[in-house]
């Protein structure tokens, strides 16, 4: 939240026309199939100030990451391809902002 009021006065004063591409949840908790509730209210909470578009598929919690820049290389390399997916659509959102470049 303090980071888009920053972001909102700093637009209110002509000083960027900066826009926020997304809101990126990380250390969401889950059990399994099943999201712990605390991380749930939280990524709900983010739904409910930026609107649904805006908020993007969250990174799990996990010490994959971890292992992964430790040993210097990608979560698919280590058999994780779907800990990628939140940097995917990140990337995508990226890529279409720049116009497809």
């Amino acid at each position: 939240m303090r980071t888009l009021d920053l972001l909102n006065g700093l637009q209110d004063v002509g000083a960027t026309d900066a826009q926020v591409l997304g809101v990126l949840p990380f250390r969401d908790r889950w059990f399994g199939k099943t999201q712990a509730q605390e991380s749930r209210a939280a990524v709900d909470g983010m739904r409910d100030e930026v609107g649904v578009g805006l908020v993007l598929p969250s990174i799990r919690e996990s010490e994959r990451y971890k292992q992964a820049i430790n040993k210097r290389t990608t979560l698919s390399q280590l058999g994780y391809n779907d800990l990628e997916y939140p940097f995917e659509i990140l990337v995508e959102k990226i890529r279409t902002s720049l116009g497809g470049k």
